[in-house]
């Protein structure tokens, strides 16, 4: 018997040292092959990514290929095009969202059973583009920044309806019962109590539709293409024509422009997200 416990216990120690090494190379496989090709690609001259591999460049001109990237490819222009669409329908979307989770979640009734369900059946149900570029062209907002914040703000308004349903279930209705004897009314007691709480799954729900947004080239390019240019719409634009034509170093170093943005606001909301969530379980 003790000569199987040992064997069992050394089994379960090598299981224990290969389990995270197995980890480790799995997320390098997923993450650093992609992440390096990347960077290598944008690293390199023309002559060499022309057939892009994971061979580091001979020379690395990675800030000059950046640089003629910001410089020639119009990228100030879209950033500020993406800016001006992204900034205002994400605001939207989550004032819009979270009130009418708010309603959702506090009362109960068969009606409002099937607005919830009708309201984030749009997380799975696709949109219909055709009908909206239709419609866009019926109200006079084809090709303008407010059509495309109000296509974004209606392409949402489900993952935030469904995200902050849930999580206003479970604040205690005696934190707005307690506001409303005081006087209180609907929007005071949404802004001063339940807005407040509601920060974690607001600032996730942030991060996803903000990546939704900024990588979205489909949907820009029915309803403002040629009209306004946002990054992924312009990388779209200029990379079949003009200066990135199979110029596959540009083409890499704008991605990487394009994604700096995000990447720095994920690592500054990361750490407001997981303290979000741990003081609100302390509480």
């Amino acid at each position: 018997m003790s000569a199987t416990a040992s064997r069992m216990r050394r089994r379960r120690s090598l299981a224990d040292i290969a389990q995270p090494i197995v980890t480790v190379l799995a997320l390098v496989l997923l993450l650093g092959v992609p992440f390096w090709l990347v960077i290598s690609t944008a690293g390199k001259s023309q002559a060499e990514a022309l057939n892009p591999n994971l061979a580091p460049p001979s020379q690395w001109q990675l800030f000059e290929n950046l640089a003629q990237v910001f410089t020639e490819g119009r990228m100030a222009l879209a950033f500020g095009g993406s800016l001006l669409v992204m900034i205002p329908a994400v605001f939207g979307v989550l004032i819009l969202g979270s009130m009418a989770a708010w309603v959702l979640a506090r009362r109960s009734s068969r009606g409002l059973a099937v607005v919830y369900a009708l309201a984030i059946s749009g997380i799975v149900l696709p949109p219909a583009v055709v009908t909206i570029v239709l419609l866009l062209r019926q109200l006079g907002l084809a090709g303008t920044p407010v059509g495309m914040i109000g296509v974004y703000m209606g392409m949402y308004l489900s993952t935030v309806i469904f995200f902050v349903t849930g999580f206003v279930r479970t604040i205690p209705q005696e934190l707005e019962e307690a506001a409303r004897v005081d006087g209180a009314g609907p929007v005071k007691v949404f802004v001063r109590i339940i807005l407040p709480l509601l920060m974690p799954v607001l600032a996730t729900a942030t991060i996803l539709i903000c990546l939704y947004i900024w990588n979205d080239v489909f949907y820009a390019l029915f309803a403002v293409g040629g009209r306004l240019d946002t990054l992924p719409l312009n990388l779209f634009q200029v990379a079949s024509a003009g200066l990135y034509l199979q110029n596959w170093h540009l083409i890499f170093a704008y991605i990487i422009l394009m994604s700096l943005p995000l990447l720095l606001v994920f690592a500054f909301a990361q750490r407001k997200i997981i303290s979000g969530v741990t003081s609100g379980a302390v509480k």
